[in-house]
């Protein structure tokens, strides 16, 4: 038995007419301890993905399952990594770190949720912003701090959702690298949501295709073998990382051209409508007709 497993999962938005199916017969396992990445297109459902396992959406069909039992809402057991940061701007890195650890652990003393929160921000090395705000924090270390919430909660599985595209290179390069030794210290389950091949490939052990949207479905899975530490500017000469980035990139673009190519045109019919004239402009026509007609 997998981990964490979705079986024949469907989710669509909307009703009747406008109703449109995001997710269409989506099976995965991952097994503990395991790093996977989805990687699609912008607007796949790689998000609807992560809501379906954090508990804050749920399928219209099939089930979401972890250590065997059906996900029923969010939890502790699920710490997530947005985007967007999400943190409270009016609250320190050290009490947005707690805000997680008093959900987590609301029966432990002070001390002991003191050491914690200083532990996983020592963890993501901001001991030393540990009393600053958001608006004091450049964009990679802000999103350390949402690592190290999510962490604080020792979830059963880390879900992020493309928490590095809002970042500049340098910084998500650096970023990767520190996310990745923070995981591999405890092996947690993680998965990855993201847009980019090279992130995945540093990052995990196993990466699935998402295929564009609507009816998104999961594609092939191809397996990273490469050894860790993982370093872009070293792996990038090997002819294997060459041939597994392609097969992937290949394999996108060609289910990309095959969706455009299912897509078809609609065609609207304009009702025939003639412009009506205002009274004023009526009367003024009608005294140069009278005009033109008497000359």
């Amino acid at each position: 038995m997998a981990f964490l497993e979705l079986k024949n999962v469907y989710k669509s938005y909307g009703t009747g007419k406008e109703r449109v199916e995001v997710l269409s017969d989506i099976n995965l396992s991952i097994e503990e301890g395991e790093f996977l990445a989805i990687v699609g297109f912008t607007g796949s459902g790689k998000t609807t993905l992560i809501n379906l396992i954090n508990g804050l959406h749920f399928p219209d069909k099939g089930e979401v399952l972890l250590q065997g039992k059906p996900i029923t809402g969010p939890g502790p057991d699920r710490g997530v990594v947005f985007q967007n940061y999400s943190l409270l701007p009016w609250l320190s890195v050290y009490h947005n770190v707690k805000l997680a650890i008093d959900k987590a652990y609301p029966q432990a003393t002070g001390k002991e949720k003191d050491e914690r929160i200083r532990s996983y921000v020592e963890m993501v090395g901001l001991s030393h912003a540990i009393h600053k705000k958001p608006a004091e924090l450049s964009g990679g270390m802000r999103q350390r701090v949402s690592v190290a919430r999510a962490l604080a909660m020792n979830p059963e599985v880390l879900l992020m959702d493309e928490p590095l595209s809002a970042l500049d290179a340098l910084t998500r390069g650096t970023l990767q690298e520190e996310i990745v030794n923070i995981w591999s210290k405890d092996k947690k389950t993680c998965l990855l949501i993201t847009n980019d091949v090279d992130e995945g490939i540093i990052m995990a052990d196993r990466i699935v295709p998402l295929t564009p949207g609507p009816n998104a479905s999961l594609g092939p899975e191809f397996q990273v073998d490469f050894p860790r530490p993982r370093v872009i500017t070293e792996i990038n000469q090997d002819p294997a990382y060459k041939l597994l980035r392609n097969e992937i990139l290949e394999y996108l673009i060609q289910v990309g051209a095959a969706r455009k190519q299912e897509q078809k045109q609609v065609e609207y019919t304009l009702p025939d409508l003639k412009p009506v004239m205002p009274g004023r402009l009526r009367w003024r026509k009608k005294r140069e007709d009278e005009k033109v007609k008497y000359f």
